[in-house]
């Protein structure tokens, strides 16, 4: 399968297990193989993988995941591989896959996404944008949306799938050498002992309503809301579907601030279905928000419990401008520095179990957004450019 670029178009996918065997011996020689996948999610829960695309720094191939009595075994070990890096970019849905498919999280990896958050090139920069601003090349995107469970895949599909590989080598090569020159590697694996915990990836119906867009401001509402995003939950897992195909976030919201106790009152809501009510998802919803209702609030996450403090709302607006200040001047992108969730809890306690009170951010951000808290640092404007002041 090795291949250069006039001989893209005779290329051909792999399509049987000793293929595939072959392929993913050779690739696990080397120190590390860029990995990305197509996949289809659009009517199911779980992502179906339909194709994987690798590259090692010599060989770019194409897996057909999809074709008849393929066993993508020879796959999966090579994910498992310690002695293989995997690199990937935004790495968290293709290890969904992985972890979905074989139970397993690849390990190793790198994902060029977080490394170039954490060099300054903005918040989750796409991959062409990435590719355009280090290799000057400009991907054709054209076969974004193409639908990969068709078969047979095309000359341009192919063109594509190795082309997302193949480049990202030198993504790779470039961003590991800035994070080496910048003394940045440690604060990248970080975020991948994230990306590789198996807790990052179980879709527990509990902690569903951590997805949720939808703010809701009493201890109440919070407790209806974790009770029918749990429900959601287990029926999308259980008939294989979107959650948005059981029930949209909009609505999950409406219900956990109305709290509907019986099917006349879920009727009235506006946002909900013509008809839904009268479905067997109706009494199910209904009994649902009874037992939020009757839950002991003390049962409720502790970080969803913390009570905003007084002049909470400003304190956050300051935190934001502080991080906005840290993130420029240190050229690290603000969300992979602190989310606005981090802010909110840091505003109420000083000793919020959040990331950016621990390891290089708490010297970078946190400790700084301490003193602002407590007046010990003050912000300033000087040159046209916020600045911070320390007060005794």
């Amino acid at each position: 399968m090795a291949f250069d670029s006039d001989t893209l178009l005779a290329m051909q996918p792999i399509t049987t297990t000793s293929e595939l065997a072959d392929a993913c011996r050779r690739m696990a020689a080397h120190p590390f193989v860029t990995v990305d996948t197509e996949f289809l999610r659009e009517t199911t829960y779980y992502p179906l993988l339909c194709v994987a695309q690798l590259a090692s720094p010599d060989e770019g191939l194409v897996l057909d995941a999809l074709a008849p009595g393929i066993d993508l075994a020879p796959f999966y070990e090579l994910m498992a591989n310690e002695k293989v890096m995997k690199v990937f970019h935004a790495a968290r849905q293709d290890i969904e896959i992985v972890w979905h498919a074989a139970k397993l999280i690849p390990h190793p990896i790198f994902d060029t996404q977080v490394a170039a958050m954490v060099l300054g090139y903005g918040d989750s920069i796409s991959y062409d944008q990435l590719v355009q601003r280090i290799t000057g090349d400009a991907l054709d995107k054209s076969h974004r949306f193409t639908d990969w469970t068709r078969r047979p895949l095309s000359d341009a599909q192919l063109r594509y799938a190795v082309s997302d590989v193949t480049h990202l080598r030198d993504v790779y090569r470039a961003l590991l050498e800035d994070l080496k020159r910048r003394g940045r590697a440690d604060w990248v694996q970080d975020e991948m002992s994230v990306l590789t915990s198996p807790d990052t990836y179980r879709m527990e119906p509990d902690n569903a309503w951590q997805r949720l867009k939808t703010r809701v401001r009493k201890p109440k509402e919070l407790a209806v809301l974790i009770e029918v995003a749990a429900w959601r939950e287990r029926e999308a897992q259980t008939r294989d579907v979107p959650r948005s195909r059981v029930l949209k976030d909009e609505v999950i919201g409406d219900i956990a601030v109305q709290a509907p106790t019986t099917i006349e009152k879920l009727k009235n809501l506006r946002s909900l279905p013509k008809g839904f009510e009268r479905s067997r998802w109706g009494e199910a919803i209904v009994a649902a928000v009874s037992r939020g209702l009757e839950r002991d609030l003390k049962t409720l996450p502790l970080h969803a419990r913390s009570q905003t403090p007084p002049n909470g709302a400003a304190v956050v607006e300051l935190l934001k401008v502080l991080l906005r200040m840290v993130s420029e001047s240190q050229h690290v992108a603000a969300k992979v520095i602190a989310t606005v969730e981090d802010l909110e809890r840091i505003a109420a306690d000083d000793d919020a179990d959040v990331p950016a009170l621990n390891g290089w951010r708490r010297e970078l951000f946190g400790e700084k957004a301490l003193a602002l808290k407590h007046g010990k640092l003050a912000l300033a404007i000087e040159k046209g450019r916020v600045a911070t002041v320390e007060r005794g």
